[in-house]
């Protein structure tokens, strides 16, 4: 590996402003080992898009990362024994795995609880939803659940590390950092990897982190209401000549470059400048929430007098402008507090909540990304950190469950109406064809035409991958088209 400058090393990993992610990612790859990826880069265009090694069915991802742990058999996975068996002594069958999953007993009480909604089946797949989501019911035709899913902590913070970047510990790039190092975006005036959210999850922004990749692939926050990016535009009374003084110093840079060719450096840093000139003007466009038609906003519930609802109807409408707009991958995180949907005491009301919150702007995310034409061509994902307990926990309360729990895809390349793996009966733990974490991940790359172990990063020596060691996952059969 080449010597690198403590000037290099600093652009290298900084991450903020479009002008420090622009030129950082232009100026990285001058010395550094050129990796599977990595070749494929142009230094100065980071996100020019990058063709996958097979036509994908997917080409960009909407994230709605349900932090706090929701209880996936109060919203989506029906149980029909655990509704009968309410109020009952835990059975020996569940009392037998203690030494598989004891910590979940912990500080729970010795009572099965179900959930107070009521079920339905939906669609021409005969879907099971509780009432808690009438609005997303409404689409389970175009919706994949993967009901057998399991993480390696029940932690919020080592288990939302686990789901955003395959690893339980902070350090390592996040999925949205991994899709645009490996594919690039669509529009190279917009950040490729956005994130939006009041609440991130536990553990903060290594969640979204670039870590060792170069810093045009970290998360660009983005705000759901007002000037989409903080400080972006100068102030008022310098606005006219901002175009101009960019024209002058330009001309000045060049004329410096000239007496310096073939230093790549000086191209990257007049580059640079262009690039975040134009990323500004085009990320105050894509917040202007206001040109979307009355009926728009009143399908995302953006005005609704639920503040939390339309704080979240905001952030689907910007999802899905975002992507409209070429931006390669969207995550949104529902939390309004650092609670989420972690209902340790008093579940029912938590899941009230945040269902309340979040049913109408996801049902109206599918339905308008279908309306557009864009949902055959993006891979919308559903899924929280881990799972709960059907056990009481507390008082009415559900503790973390990490050993089953469902997600759902819907869209590109996704096989619509189908239902994969299982928990027990009672919800406990994945017994049907479980999958971890790193599957989840290899089949959303897999739906974006990228194969897992050819997406990787030489760093300290090794190969690092998202999906950890070489042929240590599987796609998750029945998920895909």
């Amino acid at each position: 590996m080449a010597s690198i400058s403590s000037r290099r090393q600093f652009l290298r990993t900084a991450g903020a402003g479009f002008p420090a992610v622009a030129l950082a990612a232009m100026m990285a790859s001058s010395d550094r080992t050129v990796t599977a990826a990595e070749d494929r880069i142009d230094p100065l265009s980071p996100l020019r898009e990058r063709l996958s090694a097979v036509v994908p069915a997917a080409k960009q991802i909407i994230f709605l990362f349900q932090y706090g742990g929701p209880s996936t058999f109060d919203l989506f996975d029906y149980k029909p024994e655990l509704v009968k068996h309410h109020g009952q002594p835990i059975p020996a069958s569940l009392k037998e795995q203690q030494d598989k999953v004891g910590g979940v007993f912990r500080h729970c009480k010795d009572e099965l609880m179900a959930g107070p909604w009521r079920w339905r089946q939906y669609g021409e797949s005969g879907q099971w939803v509780s009432d808690l989501m009438p609005e997303t019911a409404q689409h389970m035709d175009k919706v994949c659940q993967i009901r057998s899913m399991y993480s390696e902590s029940s932690n919020h913070a080592p288990a939302t590390y686990l789901m955003n970047t395959g690893a339980i510990l902070g350090g390592k790039p996040s999925l949205g950092s991994w899709v645009t190092y490996g594919l690039g975006s669509l529009n190279q005036n917009l950040p490729g990897y956005v994130m939006l959210y009041k609440v991130g999850g536990l553990g903060g922004s290594a969640n979204w982190s670039n870590a060792f990749l170069p810093a045009a692939f970290q998360g660009t926050q983005f705000r759901h209401e007002g000037d989409p990016v903080l400080y972006l535009q100068p102030p008022e009374q310098y606005r006219g000549a901002q175009r101009s003084t960019l024209d002058l110093m330009q001309t000045l840079n060049r004329h410096h470059a000239a007496q310096r060719s073939g230093f790549e450096d000086l191209e990257g840093r007049i580059a640079s400048y262009e690039l975040a000139y134009r990323m500004q003007s085009a990320a105050m466009d894509i917040g202007d929430l206001g040109t979307e038609t009355e009926a728009t906003q009143q399908l995302y519930g953006i005005h609704d007098s639920n503040g939390d609802k339309a704080m979240f109807g905001r952030m689907c409408l910007l999802s899905r402008r975002l992507v409209e707009k070429g931006v390669r991958f969207v995550q949104l995180y529902t939390a309004v507090d650092k609670l989420g949907w972690d209902g340790h005491s008093q579940n029912e009301d938590y899941h009230r909540r945040n269902a309340a919150q979040t049913d109408q702007p996801t049902a109206a995310l599918l339905a308008d990304l279908e309306q557009r034409g864009l949902l055959d061509s993006t891979l919308v994902i559903w899924a929280g950190e881990f799972g709960r307990t059907p056990m009481m926990q507390g008082d009415f309360g559900r503790n973390h469950n990490p050993y089953g729990f469902t997600v759902w895809m819907a869209g590109a390349g996704v096989r619509g109406g189908n239902a994969v793996g299982a928990t027990d009966e009672f919800g406990l733990r994945a017994v049907e064809d479980p999958h971890p974490v790193k599957d989840l991940h290899a089949t959303i790359l897999t739906a974006l035409g990228v194969r897992p172990d050819e997406l990787y990063f030489e760093t300290n020596g090794r190969q690092e991958r998202l999906t950890g060691v070489a042929e240590s996952w599987s796609v998750i059969p029945g998920v895909l088209s």
